[in-house]
């Protein structure tokens, strides 16, 4: 497994993942789905070298993007050196690998050398088997939230309270 920046010659391999995972999530999983995401934003991710690939025998297993700010989800939160993890979405001929917790260990790892304190992600709506699977990969729970302004989010973000997921490096074996 290696992990690469996605580059510009992947944006119709990440945009064909986020409508399996929307797929998905609507079909199989009955959640609030991904909306179609603007191309102008994962551009500037990909450009600002913010998505991430994993590759397994010359295949993209997985994808993800990060940021380091992240006001509007994490609202006072957002004052703490942390990485935010958004968008993970798997190949389907790869699903089932725990990419989770191989993201952390990657995370961890990215940010060993940058003092941040925190490895955050979000979800939407109380997808209990979600949860689960985030706290097994190493993630505290905060509880669900109700955003109190979403006008620079996507749209998913009005449809359903946000699910708050953090390990705190200060506190936490670095690692576990």
């Amino acid at each position: 497994m290696i992990v690469k920046n996605v580059t510009i010659k992947d944006i119709e391999e990440v945009f064909k993942f986020y409508k399996i995972a929307s797929d998905y999530q609507t079909v199989k999983k009955k959640v609030v789905a991904w909306p179609n995401f603007k191309k102008e934003m994962v551009e500037t991710e990909i450009t600002e070298n913010r998505q991430f690939k994993l590759i397994i025998n010359n295949k993209i297993a997985c994808i993800w993007a990060i940021t380091f700010s992240d006001e509007q989800i994490w609202e006072e939160r957002n004052k703490d050196t942390a990485v935010y993890i958004h968008r993970i979405a798997t190949n389907p001929e790869f699903r089932g690998n725990n990419f989770v917790a191989y993201i952390v260990t990657w995370a961890k790892e990215y940010v060993k050398q940058k003092n941040i304190q925190f490895i955050r992600l979000d979800t939407l709506g109380n997808n209990t088997k979600l949860i689960a699977h985030y706290k097994n990969a190493g993630f505290d729970f905060l509880g669900l939230f109700n955003l109190k302004n979403t006008d620079r989010l996507p749209d998913h973000y009005q449809l359903a309270p946000v699910c708050l997921f953090e390990i705190d490096l200060f506190k936490s074996d670095f690692t576990k």
